[in-house]
């Protein structure tokens, strides 16, 4: 198969080895990369049961066929490791640059073995690699970090953990171009734990591709396709722009999901932030949008740079109508603190709203007030560094939840909800619940797309669906699931992809894989493609002990959002249970995931050795 390198860098940090791992073309026809060979390398070689933070853990940094070859939404790669807030293996994605240089790299991805005996740093330059002392770096920001990395090693690209992940915050996360986070499971702690500060690529090796004039002529044709006047506004408002518009729809998670509507939306959508502190735009890889945001401002005497970027959509809605915050210089602030304590925006914003719910029911002595901007930054810095609250924070917000007696943690399997309402988007509710990954909005439905005539006619989602149903959408999760995945496995922009509607590219997407690969993939086969890399997590969730019986939401969501446009609609338990039935059954799984009979019909016959494996 072409359009890959067909090796991992394999780095033991114990021993200060670097070798070659070999990937099995048969899995990369199978799962192509990205996430889908991760999870497949993982189940090879990690043990049954890890400590996130043992040198058992691997961490394994993944490219797709689609990285290093410029095609707009390929400027992505993904990181997976056993999450220290689920203890099983969870999948995290990350833009900007670093994916595209690491898929030049002459290497589709990395395994980092082992602890290192002191701070190191990873180099991998124009094919060559190794281990260099970084003590001179540990403790400083992923700012300076970067900065100086790449003054020392000129054209390279830089991804590297801040404090928080060296003091193993579990909302640590891995930042690359300084502006772009490997999010939510935790992976900047587990790196942290490794003593690996950070890894360092410059790539000038290109990739085989099996027709590289026809992928050249599609990829420009591709291009073209984002340039138009939907996509000219997307780049010019970017994530946030779509804030507003939830608050109105009473689906804008506020005040830690008691709400839906937020009355100081406008304060903190994109629209102002265009209109304010916007002073640039920034890119991936071989993109033509340029979503993302550059702001300048100051908050409390504190400047906020362009150098770390501005806050996306997660991020506002997380600091901002989360915790009842119409400040946008704080959220701003709390965007770049987190960017440089290497800090993930959502797990952060999440237990700041915890906290403000919690001192309200005066479960804690802290005072902190709904709407504190001050407060906001505060527990930043507090988690960051594990001062005070911070610190019994650090180590999971659920497992601080229950420490002291809370039923409003935000979390499913540890992992802190992303700014999404359930009760206003209730098949994405049930992707909630069954992820292995714990609460994920990059990996199934937003309802609001099946509310069109006909969505997705060639994936057979030809019905329109209100977005307040559950029970009638279990086919339909499953099939954007498995897109969503098999996208996760090409490791492509989700915003990129267009999934419904008269705009579907998907076909145009499989073409440029058959130009680079030499894989002829329809519809079925893509489909195929993303149940197994599914299946995979699933298979690794298991071992780590959880079932179907692990699967819901948080409490909360039995209750009816109190006003707005999506008022009413709880989701009860007992509903979501039979939904979970279902979806099981649908899936093929039994109530530990994929069965012999169900990997088999997959084309996964070598991974049915893993069934039942583990215990609940």
């Amino acid at each position: 198969m072409k359009g890959a390198h067909g090796k991992y860098l394999d780095v033991n940090l114990t021993s200060r080895t670097i070798g070659e791992y070999t990937i099995p073309d048969s899995w990369r026809q199978r799962l192509l990369g990205g996430k889908g060979l991760a999870a497949r390398l993982l189940l090879e070689e990690l043990p049954e049961r890890v400590d996130p933070f043992g040198p058992e853990n691997l961490l394994v940094f993944a490219t797709g066929p689609f990285q290093g070859t410029g095609v707009v939404g390929g400027g992505r790669h993904a990181v997976l490791a056993v999450s220290p807030k689920t203890g099983a293996v969870a999948d995290s994605y990350a833009g900007g640059h670093f994916g595209h240089e690491l898929g030049r790299s002459g290497f589709d991805g990395i395994i980092v073995r082992g602890r290192a005996a002191e701070p190191v740093l990873l180099t991998l330059l124009d094919g060559k690699a190794e281990l260099v002392p970084a003590s001179d770096l540990w403790g400083r920001g992923t700012g300076e970090t970067e900065k100086t990395l790449v003054a020392r090693y000129p054209g390279s690209r830089v991804s590297s953990i801040g404090p928080a992940g060296e003091i193993l915050v579990s909302q640590a996360c891995i930042i690359n171009d300084r502006t772009r986070s490997a999010g939510r499971p935790g992976l900047g702690a587990v790196m942290g734990s490794k003593l690996l500060k950070a890894v360092v690529v410059r790539g000038r090796i290109e990739k085989t591709l099996h027709d590289p004039d026809r992928f050249a002529d599609e990829r420009a044709e591709h291009a073209k396709s984002y340039i138009n006047e939907g996509w000219k506004g997307f780049g010019e408002y970017g994530t946030g722009s779509g804030l507003v518009w939830l608050s109105e729809q009473g689906i804008l998670p506020t005040d830690n999901f008691r709400e839906g509507t937020f009355d100081q939306a406008e304060a903190i959508g994109g629209e102002r932030m265009h209109d304010t502190i916007l002073v640039g735009r920034d890119t991936c890889a071989g993109c033509p949008i340029r979503c993302k945001r550059i702001v300048k401002t100051a908050f409390d005497g504190v400047d906020v740079l362009p150098d770390f970027g501005g806050p996306e959509y997660e991020t506002l809605a997380a600091f901002g109508s989360l915790c009842h915050n119409g400040n946008l210089a704080a959220i701003a602030l709390a965007n770049q603190l987190c960017n440089d304590y290497g800090l993930d925006t959502i797990s952060a914003g999440v237990a700041v709203a915890f906290l403000m719910e919690a001192s309200e029911k005066g479960l804690i002595d802290e005072e902190i007030a709904w709407g504190d901007p001050m407060a906001i930054v505060g527990v930043v810095h507090a988690l960051a560094r594990r001062e005070g609250i911070g610190d019994r924070l650090a180590d999971g917000l659920e497992i601080y939840a229950r420490e002291i007696g809370a039923d409003f943690a935000m979390t499913i399997k540890g992992a802190e909800l992303p700014m999404h309402e359930p009760r206003g988007k209730q098949g994405m509710g049930l992707s909630y619940a069954t992820t292995p990954r714990g609460a994920s909005h990059l990996e199934g439905m937003h309802d609001s797309m099946l509310e069109r005539d006909n969505p997705c006619p060639e994936l057979g989602v030809t019905q329109t669906y209100s977005r307040f149903t559950l029970l009638d959408k279990i086919e339909p999760s499953i099939v954007f699931e498995n897109l969503r995945s098999f996208t996760n496995s090409l490791v492509l922009c989700c915003f990129t992809m267009s999934e419904t509607g008269p705009g579907y590219n998907v076909p145009a997407i499989r073409s440029l894989l058959e130009a680079a690969t030499g894989l002829k993939v329809d519809a079925a086969e893509m489909q195929a493609i993303g149940a197994r890399a599914y299946a995979l997590l699933r298979l690794l969730s298991a071992r780590a002990g959880h079932t179907r019986e692990t699967d819901g939401l948080p409490t909360r969501f039995a209750e009816p959002l109190p006003r707005g446009a999506s008022a009413g609609h709880p989701i009860p338990a007992k509903d979501m249970k039979a939904a979970v039935a279902a979806y099981y059954k649908a899936r093929g799984y039994s109530g530990r995931g994929p069965t012999v009979k169900t990997l088999r019909a997959l084309g996964l016959d070598d991974c049915t050795e893993w069934v039942g494996r583990g215990t609940a």
